[in-house]
């Protein structure tokens, strides 16, 4: 028998775009953010925004995946942390990942529990925002190793880790540490739908809707020290 050619073979799926848009008041970080994101074969972006108004027109217009909003949106009344809240509120599915020049503990808090997935600083490079979209697609926490540190500021024990698992306490802790679905899994030896599943039980748990939000509860509470050496 021949062996098949290659014209036989059925094709491989390539991976799906993912839409960006982009919103910030400062006309040219857009701009030169949404050319790399061109440059880009797994990702697009599919327009940007000067003002939350527009953003959430944009939203409902383009459908996106993903949303990187500048915290500060200058003169706007509404900022990114706002925007956030009600774009996640009326597109479930929408990701968004915040960025911010200047950034602290409560920044971080606020934009997780509005359901950001990533916080990431503003003057970090390019490449860099890059993998934080590939990552938040995923499913990933994202949280700068810089804003770590903000959240062991504060701790709040009004909650026992007694519902805890050993396992989820084990998880919580290396997604404290940054790691992802896919590392934790390695470190764990488990695969990474288990570990999925242990996350998924760890927002409930924590009445938490993302990784970054449930890890930021859990600092809170006492349960974890976020960025562990």
């Amino acid at each position: 028998m021949d062996a098949p050619s290659a014209a036989d073979l059925p094709a491989r799926s390539e991976p799906r775009v993912q839409r960006v848009l982009v919103v910030d008041d400062h006309r040219t970080f857009a701009e030169l953010l949404a050319r790399a994101l061109c440059d880009e074969p797994d990702l697009e972006c599919v327009g940007d925004a000067q003002s939350a108004s527009s953003a959430r027109l944009q939203v409902d217009l383009l459908r996106p995946d993903i949303v990187v909003t500048d915290v500060d949106l200058g003169k706007d009344a509404e900022d990114g942390i706002a925007l956030t809240r009600s774009l996640t509120a009326s597109h479930p599915d929408l990701l968004v990942v915040v960025l911010s020049a200047l950034a602290d503990g409560e920044l971080v808090r606020r934009a997780a529990a509005a359901g950001a997935v990533g916080v990431v600083p503003k003057d970090g490079s390019v490449g860099e925002l890059l993998d934080v979209l590939r990552r938040v697609r995923r499913g990933d926490l994202v949280l700068h190793p810089e804003l770590l540190s903000f959240l062991l500021t504060e701790t709040d024990r009004s909650r026992a880790a007694d519902d805890l698992t050993p396992r989820e306490h084990d998880v919580l802790e290396l997604l404290a540490d940054g790691l992802d679905a896919r590392a934790i899994a390695r470190e764990l030896g488990i695969s990474v739908h288990t570990c999925r599943g242990y996350v998924k039980s760890l927002l409930v748990k924590l009445d938490a809707h993302t990784q970054l939000e449930a890890v930021v509860a859990a600092s809170r509470r006492g349960l974890t020290r976020v960025g562990r050496t």
